[in-house]
């Protein structure tokens, strides 16, 4: 019994590792204001990135490196597109997704079916993560800089006033982002299924969005959440092999249930946590 519970742990571990990355990542972008749907195509990316250097140079350190890196230009685009040329920053996370997802399928052709020979080992991404949620919530929390960040998503007009440059601090959230949710692809293609298959994502992006508004911007309840998701994959495969149910519901339990808890964050008001600027655009001067 205790051997089955600690299975389900380390498990739960290992399947909630890429949702904690991302969804740090995320929860970066929208304390300084900036929505981005576009996590699902940054994980795409940054798993092709990562497994195609890996199998071209057998140097985990490197695919990892430029996982960061894909992610980070990945989302930049969408910061170009929505801090400087003001377009819609939904419209613009969706087409990231749908860019990501279709530059990764077919780049990663030449991949299809591939496998690492020296996977990498899932233990320092686990807890790679774990030490990014504790740094994250101290620098929110007990750094200027983390106060900057926080007051950018809050009253941008206000921390501009201050000498902040709004613009600068929402980039490089948005870069900082980016590079987690490729991080998190990393995870995917060298540890947990050190292969290549199109869309292994499988939709871990946007349950990662939504964990962030699951979980109320909060970094130590990320963990939580992550951890929670995590069981919730495993035991979908542990009773997928145990029942006569349809296999697509048990595929869909993890999604009907984000549904769910959206739903009742949003009947509890639980949103109110939000930066009060999230989504807002600001621009000097305007008003």
């Amino acid at each position: 019994m205790i051997d089955e519970m600690l299975q389900a742990l380390l498990r739960a571990l290992s399947f909630g590792t890429p949702l904690l990355l991302a969804c740090l990542g995320a929860l970066v972008n929208e304390r300084a204001g900036v929505v981005n749907l576009g996590v699902e195509g940054m994980m795409a990316l940054g798993a092709l990135t990562a497994f195609g250097v890996a199998t071209e140079t057998e140097s985990l350190g490197l695919a990892v490196a430029l996982s960061l890196v894909a992610g980070a230009l990945a989302a930049l685009l969408h910061g170009f597109v929505t801090l400087t040329l003001r377009a819609n920053a939904y419209v613009s996370g969706l087409a990231l997704t749908m860019l990501g997802l279709g530059v990764s399928g077919l780049l990663g052709n030449r991949y299809e079916g591939a496998i690492l020979m020296e996977p990498a080992p899932e233990l320092p991404f686990t807890v790679a993560a774990g030490v990014l949620a504790v740094g994250l919530w101290a620098f929110l929390y007990a750094t200027r800089p983390g106060l900057v960040l926080r007051s950018v998503g809050e009253n941008p007009a206000a921390a501009d006033v201050l000498g902040v440059s709004v613009g600068a601090v929402r980039y490089l959230a948005v870069a900082v982002g980016g590079a987690l949710a490729g991080l998190a692809g990393a995870f995917l293609s060298l540890a947990y299924r050190p292969a290549w298959t199109d869309g292994m994502t499988a939709g871990l992006g946007w349950i990662a969005v939504a964990l962030v508004i699951f979980v109320g911007w909060s970094p130590p309840r990320a963990v939580l959440g992550s951890v929670f998701f995590g069981l919730l994959y495993y035991l979908q495969f542990r009773l997928q092999d145990q029942s006569r149910v349809p296999t697509e519901l048990f595929a869909a339990m993890p999604y009907l249930l984000v549904v769910g808890v959206l739903a009742l964050a949003g009947l509890r008001r639980t949103q109110g946590s939000a930066p009060a600027s999230l989504g807002k655009p600001y621009h000097r001067g305007e008003r």
